[in-house]
């Protein structure tokens, strides 16, 4: 093989070496490429995603707000219950007084 017969076959494989790689390269293109109805169903996707994340960040904002408000009455009811509890407590004691007295004065004048 002379040098011209080696020059011409290089010079073919590295074309051919080209062509193969530019095909490659359409071939990707062409597979990978998004089409304009995927690009809209991505936006609608992308769009309910969105919205879905809005309506949980209001559906927390709104779980904790009643959580505190829950919270809040829970509080004030056993605040009221200890409330009534002392008070019962009191009124017992003071009936437990009054049986006192009124034994002790029943017993003063049988005797």
């Amino acid at each position: 093989m002379n040098r011209t017969e080696f020059v011409i076959a290089t010079a073919i494989i590295l074309f051919l070496a080209f062509c193969l790689g530019w095909f490659a390269s359409w071939l990707i293109h062409r597979l990978t490429r998004v089409s304009a109805a995927d690009m809209g169903e991505l936006e609608q996707m992308a769009q309910a995603l969105h919205e879905a994340e809005e309506l949980r960040d209001q559906a927390i904002a709104y779980a904790n707000g009643r959580e505190a408000e829950l919270v809040n009455q829970l509080n004030q009811s056993e605040a009221e219950l200890r409330a009534a509890m002392d008070g019962l407590r009191d009124a017992r004691h003071e009936a437990e007084e009054l049986r006192a007295y009124i034994e002790r004065m029943q017993a003063s004048r049988s005797s």
